[in-house]
């Protein structure tokens, strides 16, 4: 199973007809690895990989990055390259004839769209997401394995955490022991390490503080990483040192429930909204609906967050090899909060769960 296979730019090209569009212009980003598998730096200098509708795609680079651009891209693509202070927008004019309509990469730096404006200013440009998130979205089985590998990764990291998460450490110092566990797993970069403690739990996207972690207190550990595939590891527990206080298990047991009901939601069919009413249900149920604050999940491949995700109001069947994450949450304000969170895909069968270290509240 190839993780980067060629078919995947004449996809790109038949859905790029099928909406009626000319071509796609990609620059440095998970879009680019994904038709091409060259982990391009994003520069100043133009890279851009010209995908049309029908012909030959193009990749401009600068000259420095060609040899690079050539490695990875193993002769998929016919490459052209500039030198520095040479103007590289022609070159994609040149790939590209008089377009009516391009879709460029929903994160190209503003820079290059204007760039590309003005050298095609009678072409109308539309976002690459709304071709790309539709291929990206469903997981071939080697993209699988490759977030299967980095739930394994991540699981690692979170097995060992009995051995820097202690009372009177921070969670500076306790982040710094995870960053550097994440890489010695097999990452090739640290995304994220979230290391909330107390009130500080009530804060879902806190990252970490010079607070000093106490005894009895529930602890947040949102971690993840990029592995040298280029696909994501994200996994939340929740732990506490030392016996939880009762009001503390009490409310995690809910967290839990709601966890694993919606995990069980997921099969081919059921929408996203509706995995998120299955854990929000059981939350709200118990009278701590106000305090689920987020989405229920998000995709993950390439980019830590993508498509689906698993919110009220998206209404979009799920699909078997759509990944995503499942991380109900509670927060509540100046005193605690709690998170759990699983990669899943979506099989035939059901959830396939590629995090495996226990969901219940850990005690420490």
């Amino acid at each position: 199973m190839e993780l980067y296979p060629p078919e995947r730019l004449v996809a790109a090209q038949r859905a790029t007809a099928a909406v009626g569009l000319d071509a796609l212009l990609v620059t440095p980003g998970s879009d680019l690895r994904y038709l091409t598998g060259y982990d391009a730096h994003a520069l100043e200098r133009l890279t851009c990989l010209v995908v049309p509708a029908r012909g030959e795609p193009t990749l401009v680079v600068p000259t420095l990055e060609r040899p690079a651009a050539e490695v990875a891209t193993q002769g998929r693509v016919t490459i052209v390259d500039h030198r520095d202070g040479d103007d590289p927008y022609p070159l994609v004019v040149a790939a590209l004839g008089s377009p009516g309509v391009v879709a460029l990469s929903d994160r190209m730096w503003a820079a290059h769209v204007l760039g590309l404006r003005a050298a095609l200013p009678n072409t109308a440009q539309r976002l690459a997401g709304d071709v790309l998130d539709e291929l990206r979205m469903r997981k071939s089985p080697a993209e699988v394995e490759a977030l299967r590998a980095a739930g394994a990764a991540i699981d690692a990291v979170h097995a060992r955490m009995g051995e820097w998460l202690r009372p009177g450490r921070t969670e500076r110092q306790v982040g710094a022991d995870i960053a550097e566990a994440i890489i010695d797993a097999g990452h090739a970069t640290v995304d994220f390490v979230i290391v909330a403690s107390g009130p500080n739990g009530a804060s879902p996207h806190h990252a970490v503080s010079d607070r000093v972690i106490r005894e009895g207190e529930p602890v947040v550990v949102d971690i993840g990483g990029t592995m040298p595939s280029g696909y994501c590891s994200d996994s939340t527990r929740t732990y506490v040192v030392g016996p939880p206080p009762p009001d503390v298990a009490g409310w995690y047991a809910v967290l839990h429930a709601a966890q694993l009901a919606a995990v069980a939601a997921v099969r081919p069919g059921v929408t996203c909204e509706q995995v998120d009413a299955a854990a929000r249900d059981v939350l709200t149920d118990a009278g701590f609906g106000p305090a689920f604050l987020h989405r229920t999940g998000h995709g993950i491949g390439l980019d830590g967050h993508e498509e689906p995700y698993i919110v009220a109001g998206n209404d979009r069947p799920l699909e078997p090899g759509m990944a995503f994450s499942v991380e109900p949450g509670v927060y509540f304000a100046g005193r605690a909060g709690a998170r759990i969170e699983d990669i899943v895909v979506c099989t035939n069968e059901g959830a396939d769960v590629l995090n495996t270290t226990p969901t219940e509240l850990a005690e420490l």
